[in-house]
């Protein structure tokens, strides 16, 4: 029996305010344990929130990014629960009437958009299993206690690990570009957990759901997630019921492990925060949020695709990439012809840099690559002598064409000076130059090659091949 995979997402990113959400409290990564509160956050008797405006504006440019209904009136919630992170016992979010609803990101649907604050961190070290309440082996850091976060929810619509990693990647691309967070998964600013079923093909009703937590990179969530379905897999195809629960996943082994059940949705008893008065959102505030709306991924790749010609692969990684895609735009203003400049850049230049570098940190200015990539295209240089160029330019920086006339890497003349350089290949090679004159072309390749070396990569391979054949008489 076949079945289908059904993939729900709940994402917090966390919110690059000044100060917290309900307090003035200034938000830092590595500060020094508690150092970061008040009586606001701490919740200490008489301790009164106050809702950030900041946070408030960037949801409303999330909500906007992700094509939401954005409402006209949204309230903060308690929800209750106890919890040795949470001094107040509750944590102020928004349930019944969220900031945002609707929307749409790649494909997939977004459920809803709401605003709360973060927990404090609980660090467990010893023995003892690391169990919350042991005053003896953890302990509880309030600085992150109050964060403004932003939880997006998605519908069920993902089927399959990688279409999971590829909706959370534009996702946090898109974040960073609108510039509400730095969506650092190591430094915990955004953080996925993953709601996930099978079902028999073709069956309409979803099957049991499992929620996967405590995943830390785009990686291991692909692997959690391929990891459950197998799991359910092998339990349904035993005979076996799927439970369902809350599940850890150990990138380590491999392993899955029950962290607890969740056979019943949890109350949390929401009720309406009595010390916050409801969000209205006003003319102002749209007008605001939708001037610092910047091109998004999505239809920067769109863009690249239809204005520029390239590629939808090369267009995408350009804008899912915002520091490689802003260097190409900066390139392409020399002049220099899109694709390949979008091929130099996606390929030869990442490859040299490394796939996660930002290129504007290395020694090669977008400016040189668009001058290399022009000299190739006019024919200056080869795309040989090209590439040695750009070794160059990512150990040293500097000039493309000084570097050329320095190393003497000019594309040669013509056919008068690439002659000789033939005749002398060919008759080095008798054998080699016999198969070609007999009509095996595979052999070509050892006298092409063995020109480049002379020339040191400045002929041009077709000018080659023509001049083999010419001087054959084929």
């Amino acid at each position: 029996m076949k079945y289908e995979t059904t993939i729900g997402l709940e994402i917090h990113v966390q919110l690059q305010t000044r100060t917290k959400m309900f307090c003035s409290c200034a938000l830092g990564f590595g500060e020094e344990p508690n150092t970061r509160t008040c009586p606001v956050c701490l919740a200490l008797p008489g301790a009164l929130p106050v809702a950030n405006a900041e946070a408030i504006h960037f949801g409303l440019l999330i909500g906007l990014a992700l094509g939401c209904d954005l409402n006209p009136l949204s309230k903060f919630d308690r929800k209750q629960y106890f919890y040795p992170d949470s001094p107040k016992g509750y944590q102020i979010s928004q349930n019944e009437e969220p900031l945002c609803s609707g929307g749409e990101l790649g494909g997939v649907r977004i459920h809803r958009v709401h605003l709360e604050e973060d927990a404090a961190k609980t660090i467990h070290s010893g023995g003892g299993g690391g169990r919350i309440l042991s005053s003896a082996n953890s302990v509880v850091d309030f600085n992150r206690g109050g964060t403004p976060l932003c939880e997006i929810v998605t519908e069920p619509d993902i089927t399959s690990a990688e279409q999971a990693g590829d909706f959370l990647r534009l996702l946090r691309t898109t974040m960073r570009r609108i510039g509400v967070s730095d969506v650092n998964m190591e430094e915990g600013s955004l953080r996925c957990d993953a709601n996930i079923s099978i079902r028999p093909s073709g069956q309409a009703q979803l099957g049991v759901k499992t929620e996967l937590k405590n995943m830390n990179s785009f990686r291991f969530i692909e692997r959690g997630i391929r990891a459950e379905v197998a799991r359910q897999e092998g339990l349904l195809r035993a005979g076996q019921p799927v439970v369902q629960e809350t599940l850890h996943f150990d990138p380590r082994t491999e392993r899955l492990t029950s962290m607890r059940s969740k056979e019943e949705a949890h109350d949390y008893r929401y009720f309406p925060e009595p010390d916050l008065t409801p969000v209205s959102i006003t003319a102002e505030m749209l007008e605001r949020a939708r001037a610092a709306l910047p091109e998004l991924p999505a239809a920067r790749a769109g863009r690249f695709e239809q204005e520029l010609g390239l590629h939808p692969d090369t267009a995408r990684l350009l804008a899912w990439r915002a520091e490689l895609g802003d260097y190409y735009e900066e390139a392409l203003a020399t002049g220099a012809e899109p694709v390949p400049l979008a091929n130099w850049t996606t390929n030869e230049l990442v490859q040299r840099l490394g796939a996660d570098a930002d290129p504007a940190t290395s020694n090669v200015r977008p400016a040189a690559l668009g001058v290399l990539v022009t000299l190739v295209t006019q024919k200056k240089i080869t795309a040989a002598a090209a590439k040695t160029v750009l070794d160059k330019l990512v150990a040293e920086g500097g000039d493309p064409t000084a570097i050329v006339e320095t190393e003497n890497l000019a594309a040669m003349g013509g056919a008068d000076e690439l002659a000789p350089v033939v005749a002398a290949a060919l008759e080095a090679q008798p054998a080699i130059a016999e198969r070609i004159k007999n009509g095996d072309p595979k052999p070509m390749g050892a006298i092409i090659g063995a020109v480049m070396k002379e020339t040191k990569g400045r002929a041009d391979g077709k000018e080659v091949t023509r001049l083999v054949r010419e001087q054959l008489g084929l």
